[in-house]
């Protein structure tokens, strides 16, 4: 089970930030918001012993503004927490840059997908290295060293074992409901994790996403994120989530695309062999986090554990949901793509521990089954 613990957790992204450090100029670091980027940015900095200018204070933010380019001109690497802030200082980066160029000058983090700000798609082009920082896996949680990633496409055989699993369907059902959110992870099960959740919606709507974009109907953004996660794990449907709550469906797609800038949700481009094919396909929508969809969708772990079938639905979608297995998808089909022609969804899956390693390898481990045994589908009953 997840139990509530006030802890570190140790990110697997340090070492590769560390690592392009040493080649990429300006690092961006985009995510939603209490992912860890701070946490992350603040690391970085104790280690080479300079300070995080943070945007997100609104007295540093107003010193920062009346002399942006004194600050940008600090010691390297110059930290920038939340730099969607103040965009302005994407201008001053760009004007030192033109001075003088070398590898780990800044490494800025945001809430807000950079390519969103209107200021931001020409500044840095070139320059900017991004990495997105998503949500705890679950061998970030369980303090693993995770190599599924390497094994499935060296080894995938390894990956699987026919050792009966200990973990018990509960244990899965805990885990998907707690997501990967640090500070939801330190919250007791129950009120106060769902409090979090609640919390957390409400500020990111408010706060960053109005900050994007005039929104007329700001009384449907809860209501349309509502919609579309109980379309997670699936393909998406916006005209449906517009009828749903009376929107018009243009307006619909418009708020969607601002609920992804600010990382709440994320599309996955259909999958074809042909781009005529993948251009024609709907995308497949994703929660960010498995645990705020679950509350987004008012699903307990009693509700989830029961073996009816629109609980087990519910279940299986909750089960694509987590962040790992979005990006996971694409290469691995890429790399196999002669071998997995239909392998489209993969519904409840029981799996070992040996293969609990992270969140993807709740559905990647059967599907590297699959590969090895040259099937078209494998679906593993709970």
């Amino acid at each position: 089970m997840i139990e509530a613990h006030a802890r570190q957790f140790e990110r697997r992204l340090t070492s590769v930030i560390e690592q392009r450090l040493k080649t990429e100029i300006v690092i961006g670091l985009q995510g939603a918001r209490s992912v860890g980027k701070s946490t992350l940015l603040r690391g970085i900095a104790t280690t080479r012993g300079v300070e995080v200018i943070d945007l997100d204070d609104p007295v540093i933010r107003s010193i920062v503004e009346s002399n942006i380019q004194a600050f940008m001109s600090g010691s390297s690497p110059v930290c920038i927490d939340e730099y969607q802030h103040v965009p302005e200082v994407l201008d001053a980066i760009k004007a030192e840059l033109n001075k003088e160029q070398r590898p780990g000058r800044y490494v800025i983090t945001g809430s807000t997908r950079y390519d969103a700000l209107p200021r931001a798609a020409q500044s840095l082009t070139g320059r900017l290295h991004m990495l997105t920082v998503r949500p705890l896996s679950q061998g970030e949680i369980g303090g693993v060293h995770e190599t599924f990633v390497e094994k499935s496409l060296s080894e995938p055989a390894c990956l699987v074992n026919s050792q009966k699993s200990k973990t018990a369907r509960i244990d899965y059902v805990a885990r998907i409901v707690a997501g990967g959110f640090p500070m939801a992870l330190q919250r007791t099960v129950g009120a106060d994790r769902n409090r979090w959740f609640a919390d957390y919606v409400q500020q990111t709507l408010e706060r960053d996403l109005l900050g994007l974009s005039m929104v007329r109907q700001r009384a449907k953004l809860p209501q349309l994120l509502e919609q579309l996660a109980g379309q997670t794990g699936q393909l998406l449907n916006i005209r449906k989530a517009a009828e749903s709550i009376d929107l018009e469906p243009r307006t619909a797609e418009n708020y969607s695309k601002l609920l992804a800038a600010v990382f709440l949700i994320q599309l996955l481009p259909a999958w074809g062999q042909t781009l005529r094919s993948r251009a024609g396909a709907k995308p497949k929508l994703h929660l960010v986090d498995s645990g705020v969809a679950a509350w987004l969708m008012r699903l307990t772990p009693q509700r989830l554990s029961l073996l009816e079938p629109a609980a087990l639905a519910e279940f299986g979608h909750l089960l694509e949901t987590p962040n790992s297995v979005i990006f996971l998808k694409p290469l691995l089909l890429e790399k196999f793509s002669s071998k997995c022609l239909g392998l489209t969804t993969l519904s409840m899956l029981v799996i070992g521990e040996r293969t609990m390693a992270t969140k993807s390898t709740l559905c990647w481990s059967a599907l590297m089954v699959a590969l090895s045994q040259w099937k078209s589908r494998l679906v593993v009953e709970l």
